[in-house]
């Protein structure tokens, strides 16, 4: 009975202790995933993919920064939230994962966080902070990583243009 016992405790303390997620292992799987999806694709494919995401760039303060302009409206929060320069951190096609970044964002960095829905891609998008002004919004973006301890993966961060 008391190997039975040993045995028990052995196996819940290594389920406890193993199944714990970090954003270091996400990110670990992101890159593994985008490596994968690089190498099904040839060289001049992707070429044309990263000239595609640089089209949509414009320099604002003599930086390059992704700026697209769309139609987005608020979900889950009320409309008066939403500039007219919005600093994209995130974009997924279900409402709860942006829902989670969303709380994530204000609960522990602290930011007025909301989600725009939106776009030929039709994507619930997470902002960090809205502006007014498109020459502040791209500072922010510059200075990003001293506002900010979550890591933003690439594309992103850009500025949503709402019309």
């Amino acid at each position: 009975m008391k190997n039975y016992l040993t045995i028990l405790l052995v196996a819940v303390v290594a389920v406890m202790t193993g199944c714990h997620s970090n954003e270091a292992n996400y990110k670990a799987a992101y890159d593994k995933a985008m490596q994968k999806h690089q190498e099904g694709i040839g060289q001049e494919a992707f070429d044309k993919i990263q000239a595609e995401a640089r089209k949509y760039t414009e320099v604002i303060n003599g930086d390059s920064v992704r700026l697209l302009r769309m139609s987005a409206n608020v979900t889950l929060d009320s409309a008066s939230v939403a500039k007219r320069y919005n600093v994209i951190v995130a974009g997924f096609k279900q409402q709860f994962n942006a829902q989670t970044m969303r709380d994530r964002l204000r609960k522990e960095e602290g930011f007025p966080s909301y989600i725009l829905f939106g776009g030929h891609d039709r994507k619930y998008y997470v902002v960090v902070k809205g502006f007014d002004e498109k020459d502040v919004a791209a500072a922010f973006i510059k200075g990003l990583d001293t506002h900010m301890k979550m890591r933003v993966l690439e594309p992103i961060p850009w500025i949503l243009e709402k019309r």
